[in-house]
């Protein structure tokens, strides 16, 4: 039996901030954001504006940076309920355009009663200054992620430590305060800019972490609280990594055996160890020489990663293997590469802020050998993305600053929040989401049962999407008996395009497109 928990009261004697949950002035000192249209096509009534913050939040008066603020307004006469902040994850994704698509994918009678408030947080795209700590660091080709040989170890080693290297000579001044708690102190300086004594929050993926101690810091500041594809935050951030390369693994062979079911089509055969034997035959000739002379082995790591974060990529993943394998033909599989591997100028900016903030936030190994040894041990079970991830993170076993302690986010005065969580997610498998449901007194988590796909809500499930509308409608979670307290089907596989048709290419949905690959 489903029952519902209001979630719009603040816990007694929590602090409700400024203007006793009102919203109207900003607190006194704080400047009032000045908003104007920067309408795109998709999202007419988009507005920006810009808010200065302190770089050191424990200096307020020392120097400022500038956060860039993105604003879809509430159009409700009759039912307002104050600012709703959205963020896609990362760290270091940017949520300008992500406010837009909230406002738009809402029903229309919700969406109407929030201002929908995007941010890029510190470090990240229009904010300044932005950070890129390394630009080209993923030029391709990049050396073979797999570490055979002392040569290999070498040059990925090198890579890495220059990026840190990098990263200090030219952000050494910023880098201490590039970090999860001081994104979640600039939320709060939002808030008292909007005048808003809570805040509603809606974060997907690394989101989610971001919200859990927005929470943790400000229980009685947060109105409702939504997070889609929940980090574990008992695991940040080593741990977590490692966690991932299982389910990456998991998700892959998943996509083998979609590839087999669909061998009338790709005519891969219909075993999916088989398959899953080509890809790797395919993987070791593209390091010898790789694909157009831009698509080695890393690269193709990049390119079928993002089949794990979404199923609907795999049609055209399918087809440029099937391509490459059956008829030696690199086109396909560079356009794949170039569709969804290749990191562009944005991505260089999201990569120095995921480094800086994921290696301020908490401990990472300093001895290689720990690192190695660890991630030898997950390749044996977990070969696909262990060592591409691991070199995507290593830099933080080279890193300028020293580690926080990671923020202990169990709350029990935060109002319920609602939790979604796909069983089969890659990027943040399914424990996140179970143990977040634990660490947060009262909340709801609502799973997707079977489903594999990372950002779940606004991407076309009914009954998720329903669960999140009511939630943000009227406050209440969903209470049931059992680990998740309400269960909805997974969307329906893919299917491969009509037979003549192109490849199968998919963009995959808007939701898709802002959300960062790596969480």
């Amino acid at each position: 039996m489903i029952t519902a928990v209001p979630a719009g009261a603040v816990p007694a004697g929590a602090d409700r901030g400024p203007a006793g949950g009102r919203y109207g002035a900003p607190s006194a000192g704080v400047a009032k954001p000045v908003w104007k249209k920067c309408a795109t096509k998709k999202y007419p009534a988009l507005q920006c504006a810009s808010l200065k913050v302190p770089l050191d939040h424990a200096d307020p008066r020392g120097r400022k940076i500038t956060l860039a603020l993105s604003r879809v307004p509430h159009t409700s006469k009759k039912a307002y309920q104050g600012p709703l902040l959205v963020n896609p994850g990362g760290p270091g994704g940017s949520g300008l355009t992500l406010a837009g698509f909230v406002a738009a994918s809402l029903p229309k009678g919700v969406a109407a009663q929030y201002d929908v408030i995007g941010f890029d947080p510190r470090g990240v795209g229009r904010s300044k200054p932005a950070l890129d700590c390394g630009p080209g660091h993923f030029t391709p080709v990049r050396p073979d992620s797999l570490p055979v040989g002392d040569a290999l170890e070498k040059a990925n080693l090198d890579r890495v430590r220059t990026f840190a290297k990098n990263c200090a000579s030219r952000y050494g001044d910023l880098l201490p305060y590039i970090d999860t708690v001081s994104a979640v102190r600039d939320m709060d300086a939002v808030r008292r800019a909007l005048g808003a004594g809570r805040i509603t929050y809606f974060g997907y993926s690394y989101g989610t972490y971001l919200g859990v101690v927005y929470a943790k810091l400000y229980p009685g500041r947060v109105r409702r609280m939504v997070l889609d594809s929940v980090v574990d935050p008992t695991g940040v951030w080593y741990d977590d990594n490692l966690a991932q390369d299982h389910a990456f693994n998991s998700r892959h062979r998943a996509f083998m055996a979609w590839v087999a079911r669909h061998d009338a089509k790709y005519g891969l055969g219909r075993d999916p160890e088989e398959i899953e034997t080509a890809w790797y035959a395919m993987r070791a000739a593209l390091a010898k020489k790789p694909a157009n002379g831009k698509v080695g082995a890393s690269e193709l790591e990049d390119t079928f990663s993002p089949g794990a974060y979404y199923d609907g990529y795999w049609p055209s993943l399918a087809a440029a293997f099937a391509a490459y394998v059956k008829d030696g033909n690199d086109d396909l599989l560079a356009e794949a590469y170039e569709d969804f591997g290749a990191v562009d100028a944005a991505g260089d900016n999201g990569y120095s802020v995921y480094t800086a903030v994921q290696c301020r936030d908490a401990h990472w190994p300093r001895d290689w050998d720990e690192w190695r040894d660890d991630n030898w041990a997950a390749y044996e079970k977990a070969p696909f993305m262990t060592w591409n991830n691991a070199w995507y993170n290593a830099p933080c076993a080279f890193w300028p600053t020293d580690a926080k302690e990671p923020v202990d986010v169990a709350n029990d005065s935060v109002p319920p929040v609602l939790l979604f969580q796909a069983t089969d997610d890659a990027a943040t498998p399914y424990e996140g989401g179970v143990m977040a449901h634990r660490l947060l007194a009262g909340s709801g988590l609502v799973v997707e049962q079977g489903g594999g796909n990372h950002g779940i809500t606004l991407s076309g499930n009914a009954c998720l999407d329903r669960h999140l509308a009511a939630y943000l409608a009227d406050g209440r979670v969903p209470r049931g008996d059992g680990e998740a307290d309400a269960v909805c089907d997974r969307l329906p596989e893919p299917e491969p395009p009509a037979s003549g048709a192109a490849g199968g290419a998919s963009k995959g949905t808007a939701l898709h497109g802002l959300l960062g690959f790596r969480g």
